[in-house]
């Protein structure tokens, strides 16, 4: 340890920058809207879209702007959020994300990190737009956890204790990726242990050591991401996650990472995916809830400079997404055949009535 520096602590952070009453009640209207989409209660699909990280506020609402008017053309359909990642884990070393350097200049400036970002999230609320993001480090979540509508515990960590029993406590859906390695069962069991109360060490809002009790978060679900040894969205693959659902006595529901290992990591065929996977729910796929894409302004990705002022606009930093008008078009493309299959069964119910 060569040296430490304290930081507010979350109350004192959520005091400095406060959510208003209406942000409160969207954000809850949020997570309840995503609940009963996951629960079948709601006849839409979700679809978390939005930039791998993000990395400069000016593009992340710019973007937001673009997704606000998109929400509003596909709503009969389509619950859109969006994808604010802030953390990002590292297989070896590199940019941990936003709230981590926000400056992208490794001075590693968290404090700062953890103010724009809940400014950022608290901006979005106001938009109403709802949130996605991963909760890497179990810290941090106590100062945005009130933001998110829908977080996720990521593939490398959804096996790991710590981030379970952070979950457990989380009041929003939480979902959990498969492994790195395309193990489905280490996040069927994210999901049962995240169901369970909890005891464990932690910080509370005044930012002291605790011992944090947790009553159990019942909002858990799986998402399939693939893995670099192949893919699991298509239907055998989902049919033997089915299998395991029910081996578990779980819901039979589950969300579609377009990108990542279903993609081979080509953030051009993520239109394929996304193009498989509406077919499948069209087809009578009811145990799809929804998809994510990994979308950005601009196409691709790019490595980090040492000057940040080099940086290309609107391009991401981390994973290569897919640009606008791509996102847009799948989008738009997706909810007219959601839209004809809808209204091709309300004809056929009538008349058979």
């Amino acid at each position: 340890m060569l040296h430490y520096k304290p930081l507010p602590s979350p109350r004192e952070l959520k005091t400095l920058y406060p959510l208003d009453a209406e942000a409160i009640l969207f954000i809850e209207n949020a997570r309840k809207e995503i609940s009963n989409i996951l629960e079948g209660k709601d006849r839409r699909h979700l679809i978390i879209v939005g930039p791998c990280s993000i990395h400069d506020m000016k593009s992340i609402r710019e973007y937001a702007f673009k997704l606000k008017l998109l929400m509003h053309e596909v709503a009969d359909q389509f619950l859109i959020v969006m994808r604010t990642y802030f953390e990002k884990p590292r297989t070896v070393v590199g940019w941990k994300g936003f709230l981590h350097d926000p400056e992208l200049n490794n001075s590693n400036n968290i404090e700062q990190g953890l103010k724009l970002t809940r400014q950022l999230l608290i901006d979005l609320a106001r938009l109403k737009i709802p949130t996605a993001a991963e909760f890497l480090e179990p810290h941090s979540c106590a100062y945005l956890d009130d933001l998110i509508a829908w977080g996720c515990i990521g593939a490398r960590t959804s096996a790991s204790q710590t981030h379970r029993q952070m979950a457990s406590g989380l009041p929003m859906p939480v979902a959990f990726k498969n492994s790195v390695e395309g193990n489905v069962e280490v996040a069927i069991h994210g999901v049962i242990s995240s169901a369970q109360p909890h005891s464990y060490m932690g910080i509370n809002q005044e930012g002291q050591i605790s011992v944090m009790h947790t009553q159990g978060n019942f909002k858990g679900h799986v998402v399939l991401r693939g893995s670099d040894s192949g893919t699991n969205f298509e239907p055998a693959s989902l049919a033997q996650v089915v299998k395991s659902l029910t081996k578990f006595n779980l819901p039979l529901n589950f969300l579609i990472d377009c990108s990542h290992g279903n993609s081979k990591r080509l953030h051009e065929q993520q239109c394929q995916v996304f193009h498989s996977v509406i077919n499948q729910i069209i087809e009578g796929n009811a145990s799809i809830r929804g998809l994510m894409l990994e979308s950005h302004l601009h196409a691709g990705n790019q490595p980090m400079l040492k000057n940040p002022q080099l940086l290309r606009y609107a391009v991401s930093l981390t994973d290569p997404c897919i640009d606008w008008e791509t996102t847009a078009a799948l989008i738009r493309e997706a909810y007219n055949k959601m839209e004809n299959n809808f209204n091709q069964t309300l004809h056929s119910a009538s008349c058979n009535f």
